[in-house]
């Protein structure tokens, strides 16, 4: 971890968010199942990944599968997502100070783009899962999958490890079960929910938040 006494450089500094629960106020996927949802197969899908039993790509593409869902039904529901009020402060902070910030998610690109515009947020680099329409369907891709790990739908520590150069400070945001494998790669982690549990349990240094505001007054004090 970076001496919490010690200022950081910007021009070594990369900062990277998780999107549900972390920069999005819900888990935006989760909400997407209880309201398109054709039936509860979903919770079955649900159980097997919280298990272990399958991975997130398995578990995704079978709750999709499961939802009645079109693009104008989708849009209207991503129009109504908020993000936390303090992430716009942030991302207008690190644009100012070009520091570069990424999103890592383990949700689907149109999900998040659509949102990020909506909160009139613009030119943020998102990495996650493909999701499009055609012919009306809804069609997905993971370009993103590690073959070799099942675990996770988009392997974040690759992207996070390609983003960054010898020397680079670090900083994740996240709360999510495919957090713990890129956290591990930085120096200054905010953790909350399964995230936080999981560091606390293999006794790794991390910064508790609740809220975004956490995140940006650190950020402010260190890069200022």
């Amino acid at each position: 971890m970076v001496d919490q006494n010690n200022r950081l450089n910007p021009k070594k500094c990369v900062v990277f968010f998780d999107f549900d629960n972390t920069i999005a106020t819900c888990d935006v996927f989760d909400n997407m199942l209880l309201l398109f949802s054709k039936d509860d197969r979903w919770v079955e899908l649900e159980k097997r990944w919280k298990s272990g039993r399958i991975g997130s790509k398995t578990c995704l593409e079978g709750q999709l599968r499961g939802m009645d869902l079109n693009k104008a039904s989708l849009d209207a529901y991503l129009s109504k997502i908020k993000l936390d009020p303090y992430f716009k402060p942030i991302y207008n902070f690190l644009r100012a100070k070009r520091i570069k910030n990424f999103i890592l998610s383990d949700n689907y690109d149109y999900i998040l783009n659509k949102i990020l515009k909506s909160n009139r947020i613009n030119n943020l680099k998102v990495y996650a899962n493909k999701l499009k329409f055609s012919q009306g369907k809804v069609v997905t891709d993971y370009p993103f999958k590690d073959k070799n790990c099942q675990i996770c739908a988009h392997c974040k520590t690759k992207n996070l490890l390609a983003k960054v150069t010898k020397g680079a400070t670090i900083i994740y945001v996240g709360d999510g079960e495919s957090d713990a494998c890129p956290a591990k790669y930085a120096q200054v982690v905010f953790a909350k929910d399964h995230l936080l549990r999981h560091l606390k349990e293999s006794k790794l240094d991390y910064m508790a938040f609740n809220n975004l505001k956490d995140v940006l007054i650190y950020l402010k004090r260190k890069l200022t």
